[in-house]
């Protein structure tokens, strides 16, 4: 691949902490961008800072290599100093390397198999089309959460650091073998000794909508002001893209409008999930403990500091949190638009 014009690079970022960042595949990406524009981070100073050069060397592309953790921190960062710059913020893109990937399912990243192939076919199959993210506490992300699934993170997190200090395969532990022990052996256990949560959500922002079991509108709209939800809850769950991770398709109504993202209270019990797993994760299941709402801003009261996750990387316990929809949408990479016309 030769130089990129001015006017066309292309700029990628990769998480050095992914399972799948090897030295030889970071050798395969810089031999590939060929004049400096690939980057490498392992911290969040690193990040930042990173951010800082790529706005101020005016890509026009960037690409984050890792999990949507990774992804959601880089569009942060990036958009936040872009405009702090009064500049545009570059278009977004995925290379498939972390865990997890929900956006990979919406922006047919990883079709090519390989991060290597989704990078050279960027500029001739790398379509353009608009994204709304969520903005949670300033950070911008297609979901996040509070409760079971917030709770599963954290205890990833926990057990990820003793895993990957096991001499000679502690790398091949930190991804799918984490995720799965940390639920198995941490959060379901802790779901079920413990009571479901409370929690209070009101709306904060224009006319919310209450969505039947067929994701129509059920009853009138919901005022600024009033109360969406006052119960029990195992997870209170929001994003603008239907998929939660390893293609679980968890918010089936979040593309239904462009000015709204779907929140969903979810109060089901262990058993339950189990049994109707499939068809949760198809996003087709039903049921009286599943609430489902279209809004554009909410206030989220927690009875007491319960697990958030946000873009899929554990973000600590609140007891409150805002989650809104973001002020402007962000230009994605998507390999199912059209193609730029050459």
């Amino acid at each position: 691949m030769a130089p990129s014009a001015p006017g066309d690079r292309v700029a990628v970022v990769v998480n050095g902490n992914a399972r799948r960042v090897t030295e030889d595949l970071v050798e395969i990406l810089d031999e590939l961008v060929k004049s400096g524009d690939l980057f490498v981070s392992r911290s969040l100073e690193e990040g930042q800072d990173i951010a800082k050069r790529i706005v101020n060397r005016d890509f026009r592309t960037v690409l984050t290599g890792g999990g949507d953790g990774t992804f959601t921190q880089m569009v942060t960062w990036v958009t936040r100093e872009a405009r702090a710059q009064g500049k545009e913020p570059p278009r977004f893109g995925l290379l498939k390397l972390g865990t997890g990937n929900a956006l990979a399912w919406v922006l047919g990243s990883g079709q090519a198999r390989t991060a290597v192939a989704d990078l050279a076919r960027v500029r001739t199959e790398g379509g353009t089309r608009t994204l709304r993210l969520l903005d949670v506490e300033g950070t911008l992300s297609p979901f996040a959460g509070l409760g079971a699934g917030a709770l599963a993170l954290e205890h990833f997190e926990a057990i990820k650091p003793r895993l990957g200090a096991v001499p000679g395969v502690g790398r091949y532990l930190t991804g799918g073998v984490s995720h799965a022990l940390a639920i198995t052996t941490g959060a379901a256990p802790e779901v079920l000794r413990q009571a479901p949560g409370r929690v209070r959500i009101v709306n904060r922002g224009a006319p919310a909508t209450r969505l039947d079991e067929d994701g129509q509108p059920a009853g009138p709209p919901i005022a600024t002001g009033a109360v969406l939800y006052d119960g029990t809850m195992r997870g209170v769950v929001a994003s603008t893209i239907p998929y939660w991770g390893f293609g679980a398709r968890i918010f089936p109504f979040a593309e239904e409008r462009e000015d709204r993202f779907h929140l969903r209270v979810v109060d089901l019990g262990p058993a339950q999930v189990a049994r109707h797993l499939r068809r949760i994760w198809r996003g087709t299941y039903r049921a009286r403990g599943v609430h489902d709402f279209l809004v554009d801003a909410v206030h989220v009261q927690a009875d007491g500091p319960t697990p958030l996750e946000i873009g899929g990387d554990f973000a600590g316990r609140r007891e409150s949190v805002e989650l809104r929809l973001s002020e402007e949408p962000i230009r994605v990479v998507d390999y199912y638009a059209p193609p730029p016309v050459s």
